[in-house]
């Protein structure tokens, strides 16, 4: 397993990362939720780049910080912070649900950072119905036990995904929860809870234009065809507006594909080829 480290953020953070490889960099930002095991699974498949992960505040082993700074915005000031401590002028960025949020906001406003996006299962408009999914869990303890309840919990209720390995459950709990003597517990701050319902209660700003912001770069979208956040019609009019980006539609998968299926990875590999 690639060797964690750490940076410290202006505002006093300690932020885990890891850093692997050699070639075009990376950067891989996950989901809301998530830490930087993510891209676990589609890592094996990237050809000649330096990946670059990092687990958010609040999240895997970064330090847990004021529910506030819980934000977009902050979080892209974070990603910054990172490629100023490894002397990184520009990089492509990947990012999965709230990684491609992040992504977008750097390419609005630091575009000759951006080499490229890859958006995985993400776009200017995230419905409703998939924001109620994550209300029912976030920042809340699971009442499975075990990971390997937990998996066969996953396997039967997330939405959109079909012939989906036992096994790949077991592994994708394991990066999400870990194991205590009072049952399974999350890998994030519970105060993230907070950051989201007050985005939630919030006026959702229009993003349309940080995605129009992409069209001067390479682009690629993943899209789970079973999604319930990325919505088939907002893919539809993101590849109507931008008719040149590269697209992948994963059948069986939801939100969000795990990346190293055959569409996402030809996908990714055909993007980065453009970035370079």
């Amino acid at each position: 397993m690639t060797e964690v480290q750490h940076f410290t953020t202006p505002d006093g953070l300690s932020i885990a990362y890891t850093d692997e490889g050699e070639g075009l960099p990376l950067i891989a930002l996950s989901g809301l939720t998530r830490n930087h095991r993510d891209f676990d699974f589609v890592a094996p498949h990237l050809k000649n780049v330096r990946l670059i992960r990092m687990d958010y505040r609040g999240r895997g082993q970064s330090d847990r910080a004021d529910w506030s700074t819980y934000t977009v915005p902050a979080e892209a000031g974070d990603v910054l912070a990172l490629m100023a401590h490894l002397g990184l002028d520009k990089a492509a960025f990947l990012g999965t649900s709230r990684g491609g949020l992040i992504s977008m906001v750097i390419a609005a406003t630091q575009a000759d950072r951006v080499l490229g996006v890859c958006l995985n299962d993400v776009g200017p408009v995230v419905d409703r119905e998939g924001l109620k999914v994550i209300d029912g869990y976030i920042g809340r303890k699971p009442k499975a036990a075990t990971l390997d309840e937990m998996a066969k919990i996953r396997a039967q209720t997330v939405n959109g995904f079909d012939n989906v390995p036992a096994s790949r459950w077991r592994e994708e709990a394991e990066r999400s929860y870990v194991e205590t003597d009072d049952g399974l517990d999350i890998r994030y701050d519970p105060a993230l809870r907070e950051s989201f319902l007050a985005a939630m209660n919030a006026e959702m700003p229009d993003l349309w234009p940080l995605f129009m912001a992409l069209a001067a770069k390479p682009l690629a979208v993943i899209r789970g065809a079973g999604s319930d956040v990325l919505t088939a019609d907002t893919a539809a009019e993101m590849r109507n507006r931008i008719p040149e980006m590269r697209y992948a539609e994963v059948p069986g998968r939801g939100h969000a594909p795990f990346l190293d299926e055959p569409e996402a990875v030809e996908t990714i590999n055909a993007w980065l080829d453009d970035c370079r």
